[in-house]
């Protein structure tokens, strides 16, 4: 299968904002507000074969140094765990707050 890169808007299923699509023209998978995103990936990003489609929490940060910050998505029906570049217009800051709270 190919990768097909889509760059769409959607509604956020967790927060219900309009998202639009990503400002750098990158594919877009989450929600710029909460973070959250929708399972619909299985072998690799935009196969979109899974067919789980629940909820993707943010739950952790990672960096890759080719990559820049990454946001550790964990499904909360079947627990895969898929990591995401963060987007300029991403409320990343206020993740980290939000995550620093909790340790």
């Amino acid at each position: 299968m190919w990768f097909i890169m889509r760059n769409e808007q959607f509604k956020c299923i967790f927060c219900h904002s309009q998202v639009l699509p990503h400002p750098d023209w990158s594919a877009r998978n989450h929600c710029p507000k909460c973070l959250y995103s929708k399972h619909l990936d299985k072998n690799f990003p935009w196969d979109r074969l899974s067919t789980c489609e629940s909820l993707m929490k943010p739950v952790w940060i990672d960096y890759k140094k080719n990559k820049d910050y990454m946001i550790k998505h964990r499904c909360l029906k079947c627990g895969k765990e898929i990591l995401n570049k963060v987007a300029s217009d991403d409320d990343f800051l206020d993740f980290v707050k939000k995550l620093n709270k909790s340790l």
